[in-house]
């Protein structure tokens, strides 16, 4: 790839591209190269993450602040990870990094987008930093992109994700971290799937859980979705439990970078299932075929509009309780 740009598109990369896509986005161009249903995104990577640090002469600050850092103590984590996430959010992306996001967004039509941070330390086999960095979703227009893109490294600073890294050795300053800009899918209908049951890891099983608008409902604990056990070789549902939604999560327009808003479903709905068996059946196969195309169990998120199912993102199943992000 030569020297490394401040953007790339996921259909450029795959997962040997951890180092400047992150995890997530180098799954994402994975997903492109197995011929999976995936938003069209690109990729701001490391080195615009990096660059940023350099030109902005944010390096020794942030080091400043995050020195000697006791993983065990909330308090100063709090203070600390304020002071880190300031620092990014208070100083403006570089020109020639602007201009690069910005053309991308512009080639990838524009509109509305998902900005997903990709930290070089998620969606690894044995790690479980997924959930630690910020997603935002609904995003559009030029400065709003950008600013999701600074909150986006800014949460590389998040208390927990700080201490985490503590915890296993990896100094303050030593995950890097870059950005998905996915077009947004306007979910009817979005949730995680597991390739294996994530309790009994019975391999012979695929677990999908279900819910109407915007995964983050889920994500959050907002929502508890409809859950369907899937015997993977035939596809048929084993176990189905659907649980009444009275709110889904939909974009509610307005400017900035959190225009997202809950709305009550019609009565009619709310206790509908999520998913119809051969709904269920459509999606258990994609998820059958990511599985093996990586060879191992996958945790994955998905979203439904007119009828088609995408893959938002996909990581090895690594621990029983995941969070996502």
């Amino acid at each position: 790839m030569g020297a490394t740009p401040h953007v790339v598109s996921i259909t450029d990369i795959g997962r040997g591209d951890i180092a400047i896509a992150g995890g997530k986005g180098a799954n994402l161009g994975e997903l492109i190269r197995a011929g999976i249903s995936v938003p069209p995104a690109f990729v701001v990577t490391t080195h615009a993450y990096i660059s940023y640090l350099a030109e902005a002469n944010l390096s020794e600050k942030l080091a400043q602040v995050l020195a000697e850092v006791d993983p065990e103590d909330r308090g100063a984590l709090e203070l600390e990870g304020t002071r880190a996430q300031a620092l990014i959010r208070d100083h403006a992306a570089t020109r020639s990094c602007r201009d690069a996001v910005l053309a991308a967004y512009e080639r990838l039509g524009g509109g509305l987008v998902a900005v997903r941070s990709s930290a070089t330390a998620e969606d690894l086999d044995g790690a479980s930093f997924a959930g630690q960095q910020s997603t935002y979703l609904n995003v559009e227009g030029s400065d709003n992109v950008m600013e999701a893109v600074r909150a986006c490294w800014a949460s590389l600073f998040e208390p927990r994700a700080i201490a985490y890294r503590a915890r296993c050795g990896i100094g303050p300053l030593d995950a890097a971290i870059a950005v998905a800009v996915q077009r947004m899918v306007p979910s009817a209908r979005s949730g995680v799937a597991f390739s294996c049951d994530p309790v009994s890891h019975s391999a012979a099983e695929i677990v999908i859980e279900a819910v109407r608008g915007l995964g983050e409902a889920l994500v959050s604990g907002h929502v508890t979705p409809d859950m369907y056990v899937v015997d993977k070789s035939t596809l048929t549902v084993l176990e189905r439990t659907v649980v009444e939604q009275r709110q889904e999560l939909v974009y509610a327009g307005g400017d900035g970078i959190e225009t997202n808003a809950w709305r009550d479903l019609p009565a009619v709905q709310r206790t509908r299932p999520k998913l119809s068996d051969g709904e269920v059946a459509l999606l258990a196969e994609i998820v059958r075929r990511v599985e093996a195309y990586y060879g191992g169990p996958q945790d994955i998120e998905w979203a439904e509009h007119g009828g088609e199912f995408y893959i938002l993102q996909s990581r090895p199943v690594t621990t029983l309780q995941h969070a996502h992000g």
